[in-house]
Order: C-alpha cells, then structure tokens, then sequence
C-alpha cells in the first residue's frame, strides 16, 4: 500500500489521515506508521490492538469506536478524563481500562495524545 494513502477503514475520517501523516513525519513515531499500513493488508481474525499503532510490539493508540484511543499512565488519564478530553476506555467487557484513554473532546490534540502514548510505551522521554 502506498504510504500516503490510508488505511481503507479509516480512509474516510480526515482526523485519522491527518494523525496518520503527523505522525509519519516524525523521526520518532514513522515507523509505527509504517508498520501500521504494511499491516492493513493482512487477512484473519480481527483482534485487539488489529488497527492500532505499536511501539516495540507494544499498542499505544488505536481506532475504535470512531476516536482516537491511546495508553497512558494511570494517573495521566485521571487528569484528563478531569479535563473532559476523554474518558476511560470500555473495550465493550464492563470492564474499564484504566491506563487507556478514549479521546472525546474535540479540541484534543489527536497527534500530542499519540506522541505523549508512543512515548509512555516506548519509555522515551518527549
């Protein structure tokens, strides 16, 4: 697939393709977006984290439920589910996910909130 066009499921939200170039341009998190698109193609079942960006093998943002979902520290997603820019992220179990992070605020910035994930999990500091 070519790199700059997006994936077909999320081909169709202009905040998805605009994260997805923000983060391609950046020497830090290109790589997850390779990655991410040289997956698009692959069949099976869909599992979690199937659309979503790794770091090292580890997810730290995927699409779902028509946002932006990303993995932060605990304590991070307390503050800004206190904010009102998103809210704990129900994977559909009951259960909340309280390191995850589900962005409902439109005036959250998708790609700080990616690059702020990517770097938690990869444990580099930005």
């Amino acid at each position: 697939m070519p790199k700059d066009v997006p994936p077909a499921s999320e081909a169709s939200d202009p905040r998805v393709r605009k994260l997805l170039e923000a983060l391609r341009s950046d020497p830090t998190t290109g790589a997850a977006i390779a990655d991410f698109e040289a997956s698009r193609g692959a069949k099976g079942a869909r599992k979690f984290g199937s659309n979503g960006l790794k770091a090292n093998g580890k997810l730290f943002a995927l699409f779902t439920q028509d946002t932006l979902v990303v993995k932060l520290p605990r304590d991070r997603v307390e503050a800004l589910v206190a904010k009102g820019q998103g809210k704990p992220f129900d994977p559909g179990h009951g259960r909340l996910m309280k390191e995850w992070l589900t962005v409902v605020s439109p005036r959250a910035s998708w790609t700080a909130l990616a690059k702020e994930a990517h770097a938690f999990v990869s444990g580099s500091k930005r």
